[in-house]
């Protein structure tokens, strides 16, 4: 993939930028395989295949951020599904500052989406692989941004873009703004150490205990109302006849 240009962060991170690609994230992952010195972010103007979760396409409208930090870690491999939420805390942090007086309604969704009220504004993909030369993993955070322009997402009529609220932000600006707040949740992380201070960041960014929501399981859809989190990162909810189920993996919707 041709690069259109290097640049760095405001706080030194390589950028690799690309006028298109098929996705940040199979990039980002392309270069760490092949030895890339991670940090590093990929971003493109547009990607011709972008994807969210559970392989669905990720619209890539133009003006949007669409972008990938390519990382290692040393964290225990029962550890790296965390790096959803911790990207999740960087990202919210980062829209927040962003916006002189903040962004009214912004919250985090499990596992892994970013809305303004009940609209979603980005997404997030995180992939991992053993690192080349066995020593811990690569992992790549991936983040799609909802700038300027609201592509349609499958199954979502809600969608938003921060400029519908107040927000003007060029996707350098973003970008700078997301790996000050990425790279600071990654410390508090510590490559699993540190999940307790993320689990209650991410408990104080996200919908209210109680509220109502519906988990597609492998078995079907689970109607309840949102519990929390478990130690892990793994999702609780309690059923209408009041048991209480745990869940690592399945896409919520709110009633």
């Amino acid at each position: 993939a041709q690069v259109l240009m290097t640049a760095t962060t405001s706080s030194g991170t390589p950028i690799q930028a690309h006028q298109e690609l098929p996705s940040t994230n199979a990039e980002a992952m392309r270069l760490g395989t092949q030895g890339s010195n991670p940090p590093v972010w990929i971003v493109a103007d547009r990607q011709t295949a972008g994807r969210g979760r559970s392989g669905r396409e990720w619209v890539s409208a133009s003006g949007n951020l669409f972008a990938s930090l390519l990382i290692t870690t040393t964290a225990q491999i029962t550890a790296l599904h965390q790096l959803s939420l911790v990207t999740g805390v960087g990202v919210f942090n980062a829209v927040q500052s962003m916006a002189p007086q903040g962004v009214q309604g912004l919250r985090l969704k499990w596992p892994n989406d970013l809305l303004i009220g009940r609209s979603k504004v980005g997404g997030i993909l995180v992939e991992s692989t053993a690192a080349p030369g066995g020593n811990g993993y690569l992992a790549v955070l991936g983040i799609g941004l909802n700038l300027s322009a609201r592509p349609p997402v499958d199954g979502r009529p809600d969608v938003t873009c921060l400029s519908d609220h107040g927000v003007a932000a060029t996707t350098q600006a973003a970008l700078n703004h997301l790996d000050s707040e990425l790279q600071a949740a990654l410390r508090l992380w510590a490559n699993g150490s540190g999940f307790p201070a993320i689990r209650t960041a991410w408990l104080e960014r996200c919908g209210p205990i109680g509220e109502q929501i519906t988990v597609q399981a492998n078995t079907g859809p689970l109607e309840g109302t949102f519990s929390g989190l478990d130690e892990d990162g793994a999702l609780l909810f309690d059923m209408k006849g009041g048991e209480r189920r745990r869940c690592t993996y399945g896409d919520v919707t709110l009633a």
